[in-house]
């Protein structure tokens, strides 16, 4: 990727939050110049600016996001790592007038929770060698447990903000932030041990799973990214509407609230 995004995004006619749009933009999801719709589609928001006003008039802001209470503990995290996970998740995932980001959500939680099961250990998946480079279709390919591809990941953004920016990466500014991602994305930081795009890739993906999974694995709090796409959870049934011609918006619904209650 050039630089120029960030060349440009330091000009003082752009607005703040311009930096993370254009890097979103620009991670190359897209297919023959498009940017592909769904989930992906959805972190393309651009947030409305807001206007000021000195008079009586009221200040046109974002809605105010629902309050989210993680009384959660960290499962795998050192507590430097968690705070890096959520600044890049933030990053990646952030929040606008549209509804909460990825830090609000949950989703270093969430990624916290998976990396101390059978996710982070890959306990289902053959694990033996002969190691080979794989073809970018096969993703990795390699002895690394994906607990020990995010422990020297967050290791190397970590060592990569010092280097660059004299900062840890969780107090370096958002358009800093963005350079750092950028450089992983794009592999411009060189790993001896780990691949960067490749593990960029893995924690991009975690981030939407921490969105968009059910609130029972640790993210989506208050099931705030079931209700930025209107998609009812896991009800118990839809046999009162299934033969409704209109749209029906349902409350969104938690496996939680089906599990039984002592």
């Amino acid at each position: 990727m050039a630089n120029e995004t960030e060349e440009q995004d330091l000009k003082d006619d752009k607005e703040p939050d311009q930096s993370r749009r254009n890097f979103l933009k620009n991670t190359g999801y897209a297919v023959g110049g498009l940017i592909v719709g769904g989930v992906v589609g959805s972190l393309l928001r651009t947030p409305k600016k807001p206007t000021t006003n000195t008079g009586n008039t009221a200040v046109n802001k974002p809605p105010a996001a629902e309050t989210v209470n993680f009384n959660q503990a960290l499962m795998y995290f050192t507590q430097e790592q968690f705070l890096i996970t959520e600044a890049a998740t933030e990053r990646l995932f952030p929040a606008d007038d549209n509804g909460p980001g990825a830090k609000e959500i949950g989703v270093a939680y969430y990624i916290d929770h998976q990396l101390a099961g059978e996710w982070g250990t890959n306990g289902k998946e053959y694990m033996q060698g002969p190691f080979f480079k794989g073809e970018t279709t096969q993703g990795y390919q390699g002895r690394l447990k994906r607990r020990e591809i995010f422990d020297i990941g967050l290791q190397e953004m970590q060592n990569y903000s010092n280097k660059k920016f004299q900062k840890k990466f969780k107090d370096l500014t958002p358009e800093q932030q963005d350079t750092v991602l950028k450089a992983f994305e794009t592999d411009e930081v060189k790993l001896t041990t780990i691949s960067a795009s490749g593990f960029f890739k893995t924690l991009f993906g975690s981030t939407l799973e921490g969105v968009y999974a059910d609130p029972l694995y640790g993210g989506n709090g208050n099931m705030a990214g079931w209700k930025l796409k209107n998609f009812p959870g896991n009800q118990m049934s839809y046999t009162k509407i299934i033969e409704q011609d209109k749209f029906e918006k349902m409350p969104p619904v938690s496996l939680r609230e089906h599990l039984p209650h002592g």
